[in-house]
């Protein structure tokens, strides 16, 4: 038997959609693995010491990226957020800012945990909603959410997974598609090319009779909702030591983002809990500190 903490309808404003340096939109994995890591350190600092939070599940109901695209215009510019004037000689200037990549998110969260009783599960909710309340996530305010639930499911008991399934509709899971770009590689392609082939959408004109374009179509090189995710970290350094690094007793390392494929599906399309869930993978023979999914776990 396994435990589920399905916390539904997260509303987050402001999060952080700069999921790495080349990609902007759903942040990246590492931050809602790290929003359940939060929540596991706080949970234990108030006397559930015996509960751990081991993988993650997220299906995403709205996504609002804080972006504008001018009428003609063929790129969209960040959203940015007003800051206070500030004097300069006689004058008030605008100060200068670093453009923030920013979304407003709607999510709901399927944990799943170890070391909870049957018995304490109304007291662990109801910490659950006390600590959430003095969080962030992926960087954003959490404004409301409903009322988290806990779920003991035996694993092949159909109808309990349809029923969680079911409360993360209406929305997108997303899941990782390291296999689909591991065959384009394993082809011949770099792997950004192969990244960008599986997101790049190709245009040919349909004309009429007179040969006047009567319509513009859209192609990919596969179906789905691909995007590219930030999964993690690579360390590209060694453990070295840096002037004026934040904690001396802790190694520094310098490292670059991961990014692999996504794909966003409906929940209703999964029969196996076990094909949503995350967790971390360190290894640090090969300088990987990763987020992966279950479903496709193939060796970088």
């Amino acid at each position: 038997m396994k435990t589920y903490l399905l916390i539904p309808k997260i509303e987050i404003h402001n999060a952080n959609a700069m999921s790495s340096s080349i990609t902007l939109g759903f942040p990246a994995m590492t931050a809602w693995l790290g929003a359940m890591h939060a929540l596991q350190r706080r949970l234990q600092q108030d006397g559930w010491s015996q509960v751990t939070l081991r993988k993650l599940g997220i299906s995403c109901h709205e996504c609002d990226v804080q972006t504008y695209c001018g009428p003609g215009d063929y790129k969209k510019s960040i959203i940015g957020t007003a800051n206070p004037l500030r004097r300069k000689n006689k004058d008030f200037v605008r100060p200068p800012f670093i453009e923030e990549a920013r979304c407003h998110l709607k999510v709901s969260l399927l944990i799943e945990l170890a070391g909870l009783g049957g018995e304490d599960t109304d007291a662990f909710t109801m910490a659950v909603q006390k600590q959430l309340y003095q969080m962030k996530m992926a960087g954003g305010d959490i404004c409301s959410f409903r009322q988290p639930s806990v779920q003991f499911i035996d694993e092949g008991e159909e109808s309990a997974v349809r029923m969680i399934m079911r409360r993360l509709m209406p929305g997108f899971v997303v899941i990782e598609r390291r296999d689909v770009l591991q065959s384009a590689m394993d082809n011949g392609q770099d792997a950004l090319a192969a990244l960008l082939s599986f997101l790049t959408v190709r245009y040919t004109a349909e004309t009429d009779e007179k040969g006047d374009i009567s319509a513009w179509i859209g192609k990919k090189n596969t179906l789905g909702w691909m995007v590219p995710l930030a999964v993690g970290f690579k360390d590209i350094s060694g453990a070295v030591t840096v002037k004026n690094q934040r904690d001396p007793a802790c190694e520094h390392h310098f490292a670059e983002a991961m990014l692999t494929l996504g794909e966003f599906k409906m929940a209703h399309r999964f029969s196996d809990i076990d094909d949503i869930m995350w967790e971390y993978q360190v290894d640090p023979t090969c300088g990987l500190y990763i987020c992966r999914n279950q479903a496709h776990s193939i060796t970088y």
